[in-house]
């Protein structure tokens, strides 16, 4: 019964997910010491086989999970991540609806929310004001709503991305004009 369900989750759910607990426990190994120490650590825990039971635990369990919920349970509430922009860095908070995104130095920031009971994405600045950026239907369409207030729905697929990249580009530069 135990193999049938390891089988069954490998074959059925088809989700690559965020390797969460795999990245937390490589990030950690490289954030310890110089480059001596991580390669000392990660020789231990392989012989341990600390990084093949994060693999096989996010394989089978936590990226499942993440596929269907659409939540990933290995980001923490408050993590923060720097992310180096073209011409900044960017500290990214892990919020319980969304995420916080500032630019480093700086004390305004971006909140990108989900509402749950309405199935969009806003982005809600620091003083309240919000503005909705794409909701998701249930039957695999998102209606993106452009800057200049249009709505523009498309397909949760390859060519729908294609089509969204080519709406949002095309309506930005009508916009500056």
């Amino acid at each position: 019964m135990a193999a049938f369900i390891l089988c069954s989750s490998i074959l059925f759910n088809s989700c690559v997910g965020s390797f969460g607990l795999f990245n937390k426990l490589s990030s950690w190994n490289q954030s310890i010491g110089n480059k001596f120490v991580n390669e000392l650590v990660f020789i231990a825990l392989n012989i341990v086989p600390a990084y093949e039971i994060c693999y096989i635990a996010d394989a089978l369990v936590i990226n499942s999970i993440e596929f269907w919920t659409g939540s990933n349970p290995m980001a923490n509430v408050g993590d923060v991540k720097t992310i180096k922009g073209e011409n900044a860095n960017y500290m990214v908070e892990n919020l319980e609806n969304g995420y916080s995104i500032k630019e480093e130095g700086k004390s305004e920031a971006l909140n990108l929310i989900y509402d749950e009971e309405t199935s969009t994405w806003n982005a809600v600045a620091d003083n309240g004001e919000a503005h909705k950026l794409v909701k998701i239907n249930k039957d695999d369409t998102a209606d993106l709503y452009m800057p200049d207030g249009t709505t523009t729905t498309i397909s949760l697929d390859a060519t729908g991305i294609m089509a969204a990249q080519g709406a949002l580009t095309s309506n930005i530069l009508f916009a500056s004009r």
